[in-house]
């Protein structure tokens, strides 16, 4: 038989019934105690001297996918198993053995993207390469730009049909590259039609996480000289621009990562990696869809930070943020963090809400988060 025990605590009731876990009872309503994390266990499932993941995503299977600066790309099976897309299964201590090449270009993969039947991973510099790789076409290059300033840093799309990628102006805007037809073509977007850059004004393929995206919404993070976000309420068909406070002025200097858990409530994160203990200015939240950022968090750690994301079903409470230097936790929209490991990280994205894969210099891993 199990339990029923109740504290009363003033005007606050605790019931805990068994298994079903703990409730509070506040002015009439019941509603579950959340999960607050203290640690993280950390698992290698690739490790190789040099390897290099700057982007991974999962899938709606379960399946992580990632792209290295040595143009390799391989799977995380949630089922134990790693392997590239030309090759069976084979343990998770296995190498990656899928590298793509193309006349003879140096491909360092920064970005890439999931749609349900295909994957589209980026090259950075020049000439800027975007494959879309498919059961039918392993390495079809489906944009190619030779732009001398050419250099792209992150890839998201919207859903099956239209996606957006976002690169360092190459004229007096950022680089804006679209599709609408599944990955198969790809425009670039006047300056005409876009934000004038500010001097100095670009973005880090630091994570692949500069784009975030919530149903038709978009917001596009810059960095640099100058450190703003761009905004489309459209899918890409029109844009705005809004300041911030982070940490500005200098090339290395801005916001290296954003992520929004809903149409209002977003965070950003960055810093300067040069100075990666300077926690001054360098963790931006926005209430308002990005219309306006505070600085939170000043003056308190962690400091240079690469990647943000929100937790899944946290209600925008729970962050986790990875950098070279580790691995931070916050449970109040990233008032106050926890720092819960000293291993570093490039990126990291979430399986659920306490599950996530993260990569980084040499390794991929599992990050399981706990009580």
């Amino acid at each position: 038989m199990k339990k029923l025990i109740i504290l009363f605590l003033g005007p606050i009731v605790i019931i805990g019934l068994g298994s079903c876990g703990l409730f509070r009872f506040n002015k009439g309503t019941y509603a579950p105690i959340e999960k607050q994390f203290s640690k993280v266990e950390i698992v290698t499932l690739l490790q190789d001297s040099l390897l290099n993941v700057r982007a991974l995503e999962i899938d709606e299977k379960g399946r992580g996918m990632f792209a290295t600066s040595r143009g390799e790309i391989g799977i995380i099976h949630s089922s134990g198993y790693l392997d590239s897309l030309m090759h069976e299964k084979s343990p998770l201590t296995a190498e990656v053995h899928t590298t793509w090449n193309y006349e003879n270009y140096s491909i360092n993969f920064r970005s890439l993207a999931i749609t349900e039947n295909d994957l589209f991973t980026m090259s950075i510099a020049k000439p800027a390469l975007l494959f879309k790789n498919s059961s039918n076409s392993m390495s079809n290059l489906v944009y190619q730009e030779n732009q001398p300033n050419v250099f792209y840093d992150s890839m998201e799309f919207w859903n099956d049909d239209e996606g957006i990628a976002i690169g360092d102006p190459t004229e007096d805007c950022m680089s804006i590259i679209i599709t609408r037809d599944g990955g198969n073509s790809w425009t670039k977007l006047s300056c005409d039609d876009l934000p004038k850059a500010k001097e100095g004004e670009a973005a880090f393929a630091a994570s692949d996480t500069n784009i975030a995206i919530v149903g038709d919404y978009t917001w596009v993070a810059t960095g640099g000289k100058a450190s703003r976000v761009l905004f489309s309420s459209d899918k890409g068909n029109t844009w705005e621009v809004y300041e911030t406070p982070i940490s500005q002025g200098l090339e290395t200097t801005g916001i290296y990562s954003i992520d929004f858990y809903d149409e209002k409530n977003g965070f950003g994160i960055g810093g300067d990696y040069t100075k990666p203990a300077d926690s001054s200015a360098n963790k931006i939240r926005t209430q308002d869809g990005g219309k306006t950022w505070q600085l939170v968090a000043k003056n308190q750690s962690p400091g240079y930070r690469s990647c943000v994301q929100y937790m899944p079903n946290g209600k925008g409470n729970k962050l986790v943020a990875v950098g070279f230097n580790g691995v931070d936790y916050s449970n109040d929209s990233g008032g106050n963090w926890k720092h819960l490991s000293d291993e570093g990280f490039y990126t990291i994205r979430f399986l659920n809400d306490s599950v996530a894969y993260a990569a980084g210099k040499g390794r991929v891993s599992k990050l399981t988060f706990k009580e």
